[in-house]
């Protein structure tokens, strides 16, 4: 039911379609949502059978709702690995109304500490497929492993956004990604500065993969992790990224003029963006002309959901709307209509991994 904010001139429309200690799972997390081309909302997640953990037996779950959100029908299980883990769903709606959906697959006991140290097989490590729904996301296709296409040999650790995807104005698919590199000298392999960014493109929607970009940079300077894709109405492609890197702060950005082929600068710091270090979402608006950031905004904790937007591709940042002040985390955009924008985040009211809540926010609130 909507509630009545502070100020009575705001009506806040929340739901909860996911709960921890619900329908079999312990709790969900890494959610992601996408508005098919009929109008229904799917709110994606992982649904972690044991515990909070990162590991373990994992699925991609998902609801639909046919209301823009405000209720939800069953839960689905839409990437399963048997007891193993399936997980961090990219899905897109593509041009021809098809979802694709990319997510990862590995073993149940495939900590990312240990495929990060070189400990676990290629067989039991990160590995990636492409399922799709033809019907709004009522059935799924069997998966369709692309690891080959999408996954050099000598990375370790592998994740697919979390978030949505993207399809370009020209068709092209990109998913963002990231990736751990081999350690040198020394180290073991889990020091920050191994992280490196790329995506996946897709030119023929979703039938050929291939690696885009790809952004190594081992001076712990700019670390690229979890990152999320936007297109702005120029054509570029503008990639936002969690950087676990201690200094210069825990955003950073680029640009694509090429459709993510390749970064016209390498990640740079993003100092309008404070919050902690973890995964944030990015969303274009075409009318009005408005880039939008979707992340905690608590500098030293995941708490204080907010939304920020940009006039300028993303250049510089501006507050648009604080949800509130309680625990939070990992988030997701979506265009609901022409007067609405939609947020799936985690959060709760003592820990950011209560729930992961849906928000309806009306766009004259931002802009």
């Amino acid at each position: 039911m909507p509630e009545e904010t502070a100020h009575s001139t705001r009506t806040v429309e929340t739901s909860v379609p996911f709960r921890a200690g619900r329908e079999g799972y312990a709790s969900f997390r890494i959610p992601a949502v996408v508005v098919t081309q009929d109008g229904t909302v799917l709110a994606f997640c992982e649904g972690r059978v044991g515990s909070q953990e990162d590991f373990g037996n994992i699925d991609v779950v998902l609801k639909r709702s046919m209301d823009g959100g405000r209720t939800w029908g069953p839960l689905q299980v839409v990437g399963a690995n048997g007891t193993d883990l399936a997980g961090n769903p990219a899905p897109v709606v593509l041009d021809t109304g098809r979802i694709l959906l990319v997510h990862i697959r590995n073993a149940a006991a495939a900590t990312e500490n240990a495929i990060r140290r070189g400990q676990v097989s290629a067989a039991d490590g990160r590995r990636v497929w492409v399922r799709h729904s033809d019907d709004d996301g009522l059935t799924w296709s069997a998966p369709r492993e692309i690891t080959k296409q999408t996954k050099r040999p000598t990375w370790r650790w592998y994740a697919t956004t979390p978030g949505h995807a993207v399809q370009l104005s020209g068709g092209r698919v990109v998913v963002p990604a990231n990736h751990s590199l081999p350690p040198t000298g020394t180290d073991n392999g889990t020091e920050g500065k191994y992280n490196g960014g790329h995506c996946l493109l897709s030119d023929d929607r979703g039938q050929n993969w291939r690696i885009g970009y790809v952004d190594d940079n081992t001076n712990g300077y700019i670390n690229v992790n979890e990152t999320t894709a936007a297109e702005l109405p120029d054509g570029r492609v503008y990639f936002n990224t969690r950087n676990d890197s201690p200094a210069p702060g825990t955003r950073a950005d680029a640009h694509s003029h090429d459709g993510g082929q390749t970064l016209a600068k390498p990640f740079r710091p993003q100092s309008c963006l404070t919050g902690p270090v973890v995964e944030a979402s990015v969303l274009q608006l075409l009318d009005p002309d408005l880039l939008l950031y979707s992340g905690p905004a608590d500098p030293g904790f995941r708490a204080q959901m907010s939304i920020r937007k940009s006039h300028d591709g993303g250049t510089t940042w501006h507050p648009a709307h604080t949800v509130d002040g309680l625990p939070a985390g990992y988030s997701d955009l979506a265009r609901l209509d022409e007067d609405t924008v939609g947020l799936l985040y985690e959060t709760g009211d003592f820990s950011a991994y209560e729930t992961i809540t849906f928000r309806r926010v009306p766009l004259h609130w931002l802009d």
